[in-house]
């Protein structure tokens, strides 16, 4: 692409900002953060006229349609629901929809650099933990459904034990192709943000430092102090990018997020829970169902109980609903199993 277009294409980028601000203040009922958008609009608009003299014009702008969806998207359901979507079209300022906007005490002091900045958007794991908490229930659920489903059609041990490790290897491989794509196709949205939000910074850092304490007096800091803190950070390239991310696009460069770490914890996660309603087959025990059945359900109890750690329930309460649930699904895919017998004898 000519120097020319992608000029263009960032003037559009900022008009559908400004658009798009200009809709989240529209829909959003706090009056700080209403305002909050709509200088942010005002600062879109004013970058977009910088790129317009660039380009030795001012092009004519017409919302696109998916812009136009977008907006009533905002207007629906409202600014907080939709913030994946405004962070995807490079709507500044959603971070403050990341957690509450509070008014800091008097004297209390606020950050004045990138690690006192970026420590609210850390994150140590969880979201890790709880990929592979739901892995392994998707390959549980899954497998022990189709392992009941042909027990239930008085298959042969060998049959299901085939059927178990083809839906263990199916299910594995398709969830972390899906996780790998997902993954990358985020990774990559990520990447081109910040690294437009770099080429921002050494094109107008006067009007970027502008938007950062906008974002911070949003928070409830006075806009002068806001203004010294944004100076301060803006004065260093490295940290201010690694703020602006955090701060205006809501990301966390340093946790984008692997592609093939995702598809493999994904796989190793699908996998173990789909081979624990194979485990008596595999060895040859008899009664084969009902161990599997008792492994599952057993499973079942502790990934619910587990779950629990994410919703806040009672752990006893989560795991039998988990059981109840499973149990349920198992014993009507082995009923619907047993109506195609396939017994010979």
């Amino acid at each position: 692409m000519t120097a020319v277009g992608e000029t263009l294409d960032r003037w559009r980028s900022e008009k559908t900002a400004a658009f798009l601000s200009s809709a989240v203040a529209a829909a959003e009922p706090d009056p700080a953060k209403a305002a909050l958008f709509n200088d942010m609009a005002a600062a879109a608009e004013e970058q977009a006229g910088i790129l317009a003299r660039d380009l030795g014009s001012t092009p004519q702008f017409t919302p696109s349609l998916r812009s136009r969806l977008i907006a009533k998207g905002i207007a629906v359901v409202g600014p907080r629901a939709m913030r994946p979507i405004l962070s995807a079209t490079k709507v500044r300022g959603v971070s403050v929809y990341s957690g509450k906007t509070e008014v800091r005490p008097a004297g209390h002091p606020w950050p004045k650099t990138v690690e006192e900045v970026g420590r609210r958007h850390r994150s140590f794991g969880g979201g890790t933990l709880r990929a592979g908490v739901f892995g392994v229930n998707d390959g549980l659920v899954s497998n022990t459904c189709l392992v009941m489903g042909v027990a239930g059609a008085a298959a042969e041990p060998n049959v299901i034990v085939l059927t178990g490790v083809a839906g263990l290897l199916a299910g594995a491989f398709s969830m972390a192709a899906g996780e790998f794509i997902s993954m990358l196709s985020q990774r990559e949205m990520f990447e081109h943000q910040i690294s437009q939000e770099a080429e921002e910074l050494e094109r107008y850092p006067k009007e970027e430092a502008e938007e950062l304490a906008l974002i911070y007096a949003a928070r409830g800091i006075p806009l002068a102090e806001a203004r010294d803190v944004a100076s301060h950070l803006i004065a260093n390239p490295e940290k201010a990018l690694d703020t602006l991310a955090r701060e205006e696009l809501g990301l966390n460069p340093d946790d984008l997020g692997s592609p093939t770490s995702a598809a493999l914890s994904s796989f190793i996660a699908f996998a173990v829970g789909a081979s624990l309603p194979l485990v008596p087959f595999l060895i040859g025990a008899r009664q084969g169902v009902a161990i599997a059945a008792a492994i599952s359900g057993a499973a079942l109890f502790v990934v619910g109980a587990l779950l629990s750690l994410f919703s806040g329930k009672n752990a006893w309460m989560s795991g039998l609903r988990m059981l109840a649930i499973g149990a349920a699904a198992a014993a009507a895919t082995y009923g619907i199993g047993s109506l195609f017998n396939v017994s010979t004898s």
